[in-house]
């Protein structure tokens, strides 16, 4: 999954979840049925998992070009350049 499939994941979990969460409370509140309100939530969570955590085809529509490992070896990572460590001594101060 690239950059823009995980974005478009994301959004459509979001849609999904809130538009299930708006059906599930009108059709529990018009039938009168917590149970029912509850279930048709689940439906919804399980029907988003399926829609949202596979890796799908349309998640990949941009693929990243990634660096060969040997044009990774001329171009080496750049290391921390370490701080001096200061070799003064806090002072005690006498008494």
């Amino acid at each position: 999954m690239d950059w823009q499939g995980q974005k478009l994941a994301e959004q459509l979990m979001q849609i999904l979840l809130l538009v299930f969460a708006v059906v599930g409370f009108l059709t529990g509140y018009l039938m009168g049925s917590f149970q029912i309100m509850m279930l048709v939530y689940a439906g919804g969570v399980v029907l988003t998992t399926l829609v949202t955590v596979p890796n799908w085809p349309w998640f990949n529509r941009h693929p990243l070009k990634w660096l060969d490992p040997i044009e990774a070896e001329k171009h080496p990572k750049p290391q921390k350049q370490q701080q001096p460590v200061s070799s003064k001594k806090k002072g005690s101060k006498a008494k």
